[in-house]
């Protein structure tokens, strides 16, 4: 996908007040494609990957499919409904975006990308390197999933739970692999290859400026296959 240059945005995500206005992604198609059942027959990991980079379109989708908003009014407890589900619709995970040209955070209510970090970061989430570095090093897209422990006081429900830190981690890691199963699909009834792995935590909190509250847990790799 070719975005244009953008200088380094400093801070993070939710203290994004100054800078490069984020990039409108196109309107997600959300008709046609094979059927689930085709598409849960062809999902695997696959981790030999090109580097050609995803149309815009095909981003689009995959990030909407990942974890767009399906309904704008008709979700839970009266918020808006995501394609993925979350403990008392919290939407605790933010999904960034390794492209070449930089890191995005991911917008779901307006659908849109919002830049972080400018430049190609790829080769600094791969984890251990080896295979799983030099794939996501080299892959048009990488989704890093962050869970924000701050989103669950302001739930609209407020159970229990989401107060207890044992039974919020059981949450966000149970959110994160419904957002990855839905990659997963999506790339299966595409034709694309996703691959989900660890990553440099640590490192990649401190290049994302997160705050104590948002941890990075996942990445997951996709673009054509090899």
């Amino acid at each position: 996908m070719a975005l244009p240059a953008i200088p380094l945005v400093s801070g993070s995500a939710s203290g994004l007040s100054e800078g490069p206005q984020p990039i409108a992604l196109p309107k997600p198609q959300t008709e046609g494609g094979t059927s689930v059942l085709a598409a849960l027959r062809e999902r695997r990991t696959i981790r030999t990957i090109r580097p050609d980079p995803l149309p815009p379109q095909v981003l689009s989708n995959l990030l909407w499919a990942g974890f767009g908003v399906n309904r704008e009014k008709g979700g839970p407890f009266g918020g808006p409904g995501r394609t993925a589900a979350s403990a008392s619709n919290s939407q605790e995970i933010d999904l960034y975006v390794a492209l070449p040209e930089g890191i995005y955070l991911y917008e779901a209510i307006p659908h849109r990308l919002a830049l972080i970090v400018a430049g190609d970061q790829r080769s600094r989430l791969g984890g251990r390197g080896g295979r799983r570095g030099s794939a996501a090093t080299a892959a048009p897209v990488n989704l890093i999933f962050v869970a924000d422990i701050a989103k669950y006081a302001k739930a609209p429900f407020q159970e229990p739970g989401l107060k207890d830190p044992d039974i919020q981690k059981s949450y966000y890691f149970v959110a994160t692999g419904l957002i990855a199963g839905n990659v997963f699909l999506f790339a299966a009834s595409q034709g694309l290859a996703a691959w989900f792995h660890n990553c440099e935590k640590e490192k990649t909190a401190e290049l994302l400026k997160l705050r104590p509250e948002q941890r990075v847990l996942f990445a997951q790799t996709v673009g054509y296959p090899a």
